[in-house]
């Protein structure tokens, strides 16, 4: 199929600025809900050829494929709109979020900073779960 092309730059662009991309497998939709100028239609033969060349990796459900870029498929619209090396897609970039430091909060778990592993470390008193259980007739096999 002959794409003109504006709409297989435009495609390449949007798939490289973002990392993924969804297309409804509807090949009389004339356009696409994110990508201006190309039609569904030739969306779905772009992806499915960028998929044959191994440049993306597809998940069809629901009726939508699902588009991944792998690296292969970065080198390779990295050359073909000619963009530097420090530019990457929006799903490749690091970001860095640092918690901050509450006051108090290495005492909220018992001083050493990790979380309570719910295993032995409360004060249950003389019973158990099991003995209360048992000592009232309920649980498995018992109320006989």
């Amino acid at each position: 199929m002959f794409i003109p092309k504006s709409n297989r730059v435009a495609v390449y662009s949007y798939l490289f600025r973002e990392g993924v991309l969804v297309v409804k497998k509807d090949t009389i939709d004339p356009k696409h809900p994110e990508i201006e100028g190309a039609t569904n239609l030739e969306i779905m033969n772009i992806v499915k050829s960028l998929a044959s060349r191994e440049y993306i990796r597809t998940t069809f459900s629901w009726q939508h494929t699902y588009c991944y870029l792998t690296e292969e498929g970065i080198a390779y619209l990295r050359s073909y709109l000619a963009l530097p090396e420090s530019v990457v897609p929006a799903t490749h970039k690091k970001t860095v979020m640092a918690r901050p430091e509450r006051e108090g909060e290495g005492e909220k778990y018992g001083g050493d900073g990790r979380a309570p592993s719910f295993r032995g470390d409360r004060d249950r008193g003389d019973r158990e779960r099991g003995e209360y259980r048992r000592a009232e007739g309920l649980g498995r096999g018992g109320g006989v």
